[in-house]
Formats: C-alpha cells, sequence, structure tokens
C-alpha cells in the first residue's frame, strides 16, 4: 500500500481526483473516493524552456493549491500515476509517494 500526496490547483481539484479515482486510487476496504485535502498557497518560478499552464517565465507565481492525500493498492500505483500525470494541468505535477507499513492496509 502507498500514500499519494499531490499538488492540484483549485481550478483541476475534481478533474484530477475524478481520474486518481477511477484509476484505483483511494480505496480503503469497502469504501471508494477516499481522500484528505487541504486548501494552501503553493508557489513556483517558471525557468527557461518551459511551459507553465500558469504564470510567466522567469516570475515567482502563487497560486491556490489543494494538497491532496490518498492511499494507493501497489497493483494500481502506475496506473494512479498515468492518470494523475494525464490529468493534471501542470508541466511537471508535483506528487510525493510513500510505501506504508503492512500493518497500515485495510483490514490489519
Amino acid at each position: 500500500m502507498y500514500k499519494l500526496c499531490i499538488y492540484i490547483p483549485e481550478s483541476h481539484l475534481e478533474q484530477v481526483k475524478s481520474a486518481l479515482f477511477a484509476a484505483g486510487a483511494g480505496r480503503i476496504g469497502d469504501y471508494d473516493s477516499c481522500c484528505f485535502q487541504l486548501k494552501g498557497s503553493g508557489q513556483f518560478r517558471p525557468l527557461d524552456g518551459s511551459r507553465p499552464f500558469i504564470g510567466r517565465t522567469g516570475e515567482v507565481e502563487q497560486v491556490a493549491e489543494y494538497r491532496v492525500e490518498m492511499v494507493c493498492e501497489d497493483e494500481r500505483v502506475d496506473a494512479a500515476l498515468a492518470a494523475l500525470r494525464g490529468a493534471h494541468p501542470y508541466e511537471e505535477p508535483v506528487f510525493d509517494l510513500w510505501r506504508l507499513d503492512e500493518r497500515c492496509s485495510p483490514g490489519k
């Protein structure tokens, strides 16, 4: 089991979550579409050669984003990451992926 943490601009929150849920992420036992989300502010500066979805090259940008966390079973991680990259508007989506202790798995 893994925990996936993604930073998503407010404008694409539901689109990205839906893609991840359709790929099988966010399932805990007999529940699906499970996640935690927290609104915050992300910051970045696009460098030369980038194609930013938001902002301008060379300028620091701040944008309303959500931090979204969900679990994902081992056999669904590749599909979930493909769905994330396909649905997320950023050229370089920011995410963390942690392997969880087996005692964190549903039913343990």
